[in-house]
């Protein structure tokens, strides 16, 4: 991170799984807890961030009730196709940081932007991903934008898989102390589960 540059955050919610097992329905738009998946997420990370991206593909007036910038990929490669076309778009728009996540996610930590830009200081090259006390999660991460041109290099090389982007950019972890915040609700039985949860969290 330049010390000295006002930060600019924009945020983009990673929308373009296909929910395979959940019958191939689209999971942004399926209801949780009273309300769409994405709109948890929009809840969640738009109070923290200037601007939210939506990574999505198809028509884009699904989402036309969010308020907010859909972004196809150019060329669909997975999840980190849709983190370039979001950093790319970003950039134009005056960002200096996107910060991620999955649509699927919607327990995400109040503070998970200022977590992860704390983090993110002491990176090599300013990318942190989230991590609880059990595994990474490195779809949700903050990404400067200037990573764009090496992750369009990565995927033009073949590269699909998230952490061997973020492994080879000396990514680091932000600490939280809740697995809870970044389950993924992936099946019916998922969001069967996660009701009860959801009846406590804050």
């Amino acid at each position: 991170m330049v010390k000295g540059t006002a930060l600019r955050i924009f945020g983009a919610v990673l929308a373009g799984g296909e929910a395979r097992r959940m019958g191939g329905v689209d999971k942004a738009l399926v209801t949780f807890a009273g309300k769409s998946l994405l709109a948890h997420v929009l809840d969640r990370l738009e109070p923290q961030v200037e601007e939210v991206l939506i990574s999505a593909n198809g028509d884009a007036s699904r989402f036309a009730q969010f308020g907010c910038k859909v972004v196809a990929d150019d060329l669909p490669q997975g999840p980190l196709s849709g983190v370039l076309a979001c950093l790319t778009r970003a950039a134009k728009m005056g960002a200096t940081h996107l910060v991620t996540t999955p649509v699927d996610t919607p327990f995400i930590p109040g503070d998970l932007v200022p977590q992860l830009l704390l983090a993110a200081e002491s990176a090599p090259e300013g990318l942190a991903m989230a991590r609880d006390d059990q595994q990474d999660h490195p779809a949700t991460a903050v990404w400067p934008v200037g990573l764009a041109d090496a992750l369009a290099a990565y995927l033009a090389e073949g590269g699909r898989k998230v952490t061997g982007f973020t492994r080879a950019h000396g990514a680091v972890t932000a600490r939280f102390p809740d697995a809870g915040a970044f389950v993924n609700l992936n099946t019916a039985e998922d969001m069967a589960q996660a009701e009860a949860w959801a009846k406590g969290a804050p």
